[in-house]
């Protein structure tokens, strides 16, 4: 079971990793809104742990109307983590989707056994509902966005990068020739230099940094993904 905890508070979100990491629960912890945003493309947790208030500039509520906002992070339960929370704070908490709800301080027991009770009446994890994806050394591509991440960060291709290191996926193991890499790529059938062809797998290879060594070129042939 994958937990996040999103709380800005350095002490309460460490406390919370190491308790949960006794449950033999695997936990991460963010301390902004924007690290935590980047975490859910690359995986989504079964439970997240939101702190109602971040900071100043991050209404942990705005977070919690965000993810019911989204279809992929909807249906994951969250429970609010609330400091001198008022009786109205806990019923917007809730309008606005939390599954619960805890007034800090709280007892690791009591969070504990409310964990325990969401999750048992969470048919499926969270990560089954994740869009289609493949992964090859420290790259995920996600198709259905044309997302791509490298190193669990967020990794910029123009459209026809992201097309050809797509098809080479697809095909992994297999040669592509550059006929077929044209077709697919430029959607034409007609002549495409062979230059135009290099400079992207390069630009390519180098956009993977240490991953770029995956594409293989074969002499006379064209290029593939082992």
């Amino acid at each position: 079971m994958r937990i996040y905890v999103v709380d800005s508070d350095e002490g309460t979100r460490s406390m919370l990793l190491y308790v949960l990491g006794e449950q033999s629960y695997t936990a991460s912890g963010f301390e902004t809104a924007d690290s935590f945003k980047i975490a859910l493309r690359t995986e989504l947790p079964n439970l997240i742990l939101l702190d109602s208030v971040m900071t100043e500039k991050e209404d942990g509520l705005s977070l919690l109307k965000w993810l019911k906002a989204d279809r992929r992070t909807a249906s994951i339960p969250v429970i609010l983590l609330m400091e001198k929370a008022t009786e109205m704070d806990r019923v917007i908490g809730l309008d606005l989707g939390a599954d619960d709800y805890l007034s800090k301080p709280f007892g690791i027991l009591e969070l504990l056994s409310r964990m325990h009770a969401i999750l048992r009446r969470t048919e499926q994890p969270a990560q089954q509902e994740q869009e289609p994806r493949r992964v090859c050394q420290d790259l995920i591509v996600y198709p259905e966005r044309h997302f791509v991440t490298l190193h669990g960060k967020e990794l910029h291709l123009t459209k026809k990068e992201f097309r050809l290191l797509w098809y080479l996926l697809e095909n992994r193991g297999n040669v592509m020739t550059r006929e077929r890499i044209m077709e697919y790529v430029w959607d034409t059938d007609f002549d495409v230099e062979t230059r135009t062809i290099d400079i992207h797998i390069n630009t390519l290879r180098k956009k993977l940094k240490d991953n770029g060594a995956m594409i293989q070129t074969i002499r006379g042939v064209g290029y593939k993904i082992s």
